[in-house]
């Protein structure tokens, strides 16, 4: 129960993964903490469900007795590769390269669960209360405190966190991120099981077929011979084109020629559940007077792959250093949380200013055809590729012509 007139030090709207990972990061501080969620746990998370290499690089950053909770975590399947399948409907399989630490390169778990492997890392923590089932009414800022109206309550701090997910009531209310159609994804998910065909290895799947361009269908496998199957577009486009994303994945899954055998004998597992992505296509304000974004309320989502739990956890740790600088010098002012701004687009602006570039690229789907051949053809340039997906600098010359005009006298 909310009681009237709390004050805490920090209060961190959203316990989803950028949520928690801030909480955690900040557990051996003397700071009081509230962590809001309008949900109560376990709750469902529409997601494609996988965890890429950079989610277990930043879980060991955290902490690595936490990273090996997870890797001793029972709800989750390895996944050692990805399938890109071409326009054309050719394919390539690329492994991923596996770090040093980890048993697989990613995972997949259903956002169910490892959004409560995170919840229940953090409940208990001793500077933290927990607050769930209680929803946001409104939230303002005044030259001393942020106050938030719970459910006729009142509770105060000296600093908000926003990380409520793509509908962040911390952004509607205190930040200027827009919904803006050419950088916002729109995705349906749809439990299956008994996909057939699916990866000895599990790799996850992106199929790029001509009238989902510049989005794509996935196919990620599951614990207990399951399937996450998905599509996602660019909004604009859907708008644009009028596409209707749940008769177009059944379309697809009942009538392409490269699914419908393997769709054969499955049977959906829940109605198809729609969700949004806001997309880390351009730079926006993170922050303001007392409060910070994370995660897909900042928009930090990879515009090529919809990836966001990796960025997620990295500005929750982010965050949790920059909220102990503003507690030491108790200074919660805009000027100084563009800080904040900085150092998130320091460590993440490249990557995502590149994938923007792939997403444009996806709407010539004869260069796609004509990596993927030249790729099946050619060792190398699978290796080129493999190393591509984990380094920064080597996807750099996939928006580079030159890149194309190399392979082409291969």
């Amino acid at each position: 129960m909310v009681m009237e007139d709390i004050e805490y030090d920090i209060i961190i709207v959203g316990a989803g993964p950028a949520g928690c990972a801030c909480a955690y990061q900040l557990r051996n501080e003397k700071l009081k903490i509230a962590l809001i969620d309008k949900a109560t746990f376990p709750r469902d998370k529409i997601c494609g469900d996988a965890l890429s290499a950079d989610v277990i690089n930043q879980l060991y950053r955290m902490d690595e007795r936490l990273a090996a909770d997870f890797e001793s975590f029972g709800k989750k399947i390895d996944s050692h590769g990805v399938r890109f399948v071409a326009p054309n409907s050719q394919h390539i399989d690329i492994d991923f390269a596996n770090p040093n630490h980890g048993k697989a390169a990613g995972y997949i778990s259903k956002r169910i669960d490892f959004d409560q492997f995170l919840f229940d890392q953090v409940k208990d923590q001793s500077n933290l209360t927990v607050i769930t089932g209680q929803k946001v009414d409104d939230i303002k800022v005044s030259k001393n405190s942020v106050e938030l109206k719970i459910n006729n309550s009142r509770i105060f701090s000296k600093l908000i966190i926003g990380a409520d997910g793509a509908h962040s009531i911390v952004n509607k209310k205190l930040g200027q991120i827009k919904v803006e159609k050419n950088h916002y994804c729109a995705g349906i998910r749809c439990y299956y099981d008994r996909v057939s065909q699916m990866h000895p290895k599990n790799h996850i799947e992106l199929h790029f077929y001509d009238d989902v361009l510049p989005g794509y269908l996935w196919i990620f496998p599951l614990p207990n011979g399951q399937a996450n199957v998905g599509l996602g577009m660019l909004s604009s486009e859907v708008s644009m084109r009028k596409i209707n994303l749940k008769q177009k994945l059944e379309e697809l899954v009942k009538k392409h020629p490269n699914l419908i055998n393997r769709f054969e004998n499955a049977e959906p597992m829940e109605k198809p559940q729609g969700f949004g992505l806001p997309i880390g296509s351009k730079k926006r304000p993170l922050s303001g007077d007392r409060f910070l974004l994370l995660g897909d309320a900042a928009s930090l989502i990879d515009p090529f792959t919809g990836e966001g739990i990796g960025n997620a956890l990295r500005s929750g740790r982010i965050a949790a250093e920059h909220i102990v600088n503003a507690i030491g010098l108790n200074d919660f002012s805009k000027e100084f949380n563009k800080r904040y701004d900085k150092v998130i687009y320091q460590k993440m602006w490249n990557e995502l200013r590149i994938s923007r570039s792939m997403q444009k690229l996806l709407r010539y789907p004869k260069l796609f055809n004509f990596v993927v051949k030249k790729a099946n053809k050619n060792a190398s340039v699978r290796t080129l590729l493999t190393s591509m997906l984990d380094n920064v600098d080597l996807k750099k010359e996939l928006i580079k012509p030159s890149f194309y005009f190399k392979l082409l006298f291969s």
